[in-house]
């Protein structure tokens, strides 16, 4: 009889044991298909999030590469800007000091004109350093009898009918013109020949 019971209780292990293999193979087998599918969905949200954070990396970037851009281009101009008008600063300057000395280089054509310019004097020597300056400045005079009357650079002070004269031409220089570069500091005053009529 001690068989007979053994007998019945390794059946019964027996069949509770592959019984409960088998179960846990199956509990294994679903817990790893939810795991999978947790895997797969968390990988692709990642995926998503990843793709979305380069997504704002790149505008973040583009917006950046805009801005430093504006800023290079407002710099650009700034320095334009700034050099334009130093340069114009400096043409003013030279401007107000060259038409400080206008009224003494009339007073040295004058003297010229005058005879009292004579070569190896005091006054000849400093005649010659004044017009020196002048001319490291930059200051050119115009203005000559003969020439075209432009009224854009010439001041006409008298007009004189001319027999044979066939376009307006300067009969005399009263007060020659100057200029810095482009820029006129005082137009030339002239006695202009007009046709005879």
């Amino acid at each position: 009889m001690a068989h007979k019971d053994e007998e019945p209780q390794g059946d019964a292990e027996n069949t509770s044991g592959p019984e409960s293999e088998s179960e846990a193979p199956a509990s294994g087998s679903g817990s790893a298909e939810e795991l999978t599918v947790d895997d797969i969905l968390g990988a692709a949200q990642s995926a998503e999030a990843a793709a979305a954070q380069e997504g704002v990396l790149a505008d973040l970037e583009s917006a950046l590469l805009n801005d430093l851009k504006r800023l290079q281009a407002e710099y650009a101009n700034y320095r334009r800007r700034t050099e334009e008008q130093r340069e114009i600063e400096i043409e003013r300057a030279k401007g107000s000091a060259a038409k400080g000395l206008i009224p003494v280089l009339d007073d040295l054509d004058r003297a010229a004109k005058h005879g009292d310019l004579e070569d190896g004097t005091a006054f000849s020597a400093i005649a010659e350093k004044i017009r020196a300056v002048a001319e490291r400045m930059g200051v050119t005079s115009y203005g000559a009898a003969g020439e075209l009357f432009d009224p854009q650079q010439h001041e006409a002070i008298f007009q004189q009918p001319t027999p044979g004269v066939t376009e307006t031409t300067i009969l005399e220089v009263v007060e020659l013109g100057y200029r810095l570069g482009s820029i006129e500091l005082r137009p030339a005053k002239v006695v202009v020949a007009v046709p005879a009529e």
